[in-house]
């Protein structure tokens, strides 16, 4: 494994802000929808990212990939951006959150499966057991939070999303080599807005209607979750693989009990607080490394 390709402090401290500024993510959704349609939604966040990474364009002065890779991002931005954003939306007014939050966490063994077909990567049976106990560990705590939980025909939209971020975040990689993080996240942004411009015909009237704190969540998401978040965690993606790296998107149902445990006085019963333990062992499981064994000291020739 090379320097660029292990977990160092810089790639976990992304890996935090993209995770907490995620995991504020679907509270702010549920409350953007009562005053604004999926799709509206969909397409306010991706545009206010489009417009972050633009201006942080300018400023750094970054040039955009090499046109041979326009079509490759273009339609990574559709499939990973606008389809998940879209389904995901929807997926909100029609299950449960649990449902979602649970479905939504195989996103780490999808795009682990997808890493080793696509990118040849190897990973070892440590690596997938770390991701199942993982799963387990996420699938406790959503159950023992008091979560609702329901089997819906609907939740394939949340394996749509699973499938297109596996795609997005596998399909960035090799990119990265050729052009700056910024500019690969951006221009995929920019797609991505495109894909949903269909949704926005109704924006001007329900911005009219909506209040603040509505509006409010709009801008959240789109500078917090997706300008920050996005551009945080593509960093960490490039500097290690991305089975390892979204091995970490386990602890997004543990952050966001944390939080509500900090800042909302929510206390965690505790098969909660087992539940993330066990979630915890799982990904430093799954990103342990074997020790390398040193090689035999070749004994010396008789004179």
């Amino acid at each position: 494994m090379s320097a660029t390709e292990r977990l160092d402090t810089r790639a976990l401290i992304c890996i935090a802000i993209a995770l907490i500024t995620w995991s504020s993510a679907y509270a702010a959704i549920a409350y953007a929808l009562a005053s604004f349609t999926p799709g509206e939604v969909a397409f306010s966040r991706l545009a206010i990212g489009s417009l972050c990474f633009a201006a942080l364009l300018a400023v750094k002065r970054v040039s955009l990939p090499a046109r041979r890779d326009w079509p490759q991002l273009f339609v990574l931005g559709l499939i990973g951006l606008t389809t998940y954003h879209v389904c995901l939306n929807w997926a909100e007014t029609r299950i449960a959150s649990g449902t979602a939050s649970i479905i939504i966490c195989l996103v780490p063994a999808a795009t682990a499966a997808l890493s080793a077909l696509w990118l040849r990567e190897r990973l070892s049976l440590r690596t997938w057991i770390g991701l199942a106990i993982a799963l387990i560990g996420t699938v406790l705590v959503v159950l023992a939070s008091g979560q609702k939980v329901e089997a819906d025909p609907k939740a394939l939209l949340v394996l749509v999303c699973v499938l297109a971020s596996a795609i997005y975040f596998v399909g960035q990689k090799p990119l990265f080599a050729r052009s700056s993080t910024l500019a690969v996240t951006a221009f995929t942004f920019f797609a991505g807005t495109l894909g949903c411009l269909p949704f926005a015909g109704g924006l001007p009237r329900a911005l009219a209607a909506a209040p603040w704190s509505h509006i409010a969540a709009l801008l959240w998401l789109g500078i917090a979750p997706s300008f920050i978040g996005y551009l945080a965690w593509n960093v960490a993606v490039h500097r290690a693989s991305a089975s390892r790296v979204s091995s970490f998107i386990y602890l997004s149902p543990p952050i966001a009990i944390l939080i509500g445990w900090v800042w909302l006085g929510e206390v965690p019963g505790a098969m909660v607080l087992v539940g993330g333990a066990i979630v915890i062992g799982g990904v430093v499981l799954a990103n342990a490394r074997r020790r390398a064994v040193p090689a035999p000291v070749a004994a010396s020739e008789p004179a």
